[in-house]
């Protein structure tokens, strides 16, 4: 979709004829939060990007980050905070490439939390959909603890689910799942693995709740539109 810094910017996409569910997720935003990258990979490794719907993975979304192991991009941007007017490369290639894709039926933003206790996720379900939270919690519980503060990252929580009221025209710095909400999506979830804990556990953790969240959205019964023309991933 670009580049940066000399490094290409990828985004994959697979797309499955008939009535399936778009299905996009994203990973390595910040580059010093290794084991997102490392679990899209392994998803991607395992084939679970399969017929059930219609996917779009930015599997890398700030190369340079990651090779340097800074939170930030090249020019020292906090590229998750960077999508209501992007000044960096990354999120302007990023937000380009979103505005040629159909709507999503589900977004999955993979992050890790230094702070954190254990795995938690936020919700932003605008259209009032079943949520898919108990399910995702449910697998991220069988790999790893699940933070059960009452408060994580200054927002109230329950059992490890923060559903925040957000107004976008009170935010300055839109991170990537609000710019999602607005133009792409009425269901987000922000995975959060705890980076505290061994790199191969966030690692698992991660993709066993993608996969459970996959699972959740293609059993249930939804109205989707077909999706135009198939392609190899």
């Amino acid at each position: 979709m670009g580049s940066a810094a000399g490094v290409p910017l990828l985004a994959l996409t697979r797309r499955t004829s008939g009535p399936r569910p778009r299905i996009y997720l994203s990973a390595g935003i910040h580059g010093d939060e290794p084991a997102p990258p490392h679990a899209l990979l392994r998803l991607l490794e395992t084939g679970v990007f399969d017929a059930r719907a219609t996917w779009f993975v930015c599997p890398l979304l700030n190369p340079a980050g990651f090779v340097g192991g800074t939170r930030e991009g090249p020019l020292a941007i906090d590229l998750n905070r960077d999508y209501l007017a992007p000044r960096s490369l990354e999120i302007q290639a990023h937000t380009a490439w979103l505005a040629r894709q159909p709507p999503f039926d589900l977004a999955l933003c993979l992050h890790e939390d230094w702070e954190a206790t254990g795995f938690y996720l936020y919700e932003l379900n605008a259209a009032g959909q079943p949520t898919l939270a108990p399910a995702i919690l449910a697998a991220a519980g069988a790999t790893c603890p699940i933070d059960l503060a009452d408060l994580i990252d200054g927002r109230a929580a329950q059992g490890g689910l923060i559903r925040p009221l957000l107004d976008p025209a009170a935010r300055p710095d839109w991170p990537e799942a609000l710019y999602l909400r607005a133009h792409h999506t009425s269901l987000t979830y922000t995975l959060e693995s705890a980076s505290r804990l061994p790199l191969e556990e966030r690692v698992a953790t991660l993709v066993a709740a993608v996969q459970a969240a996959v699972k959740a959205l293609t059993v249930a019964p939804r109205k989707t539109p077909p999706n135009p023309g198939a392609a190899a991933l």
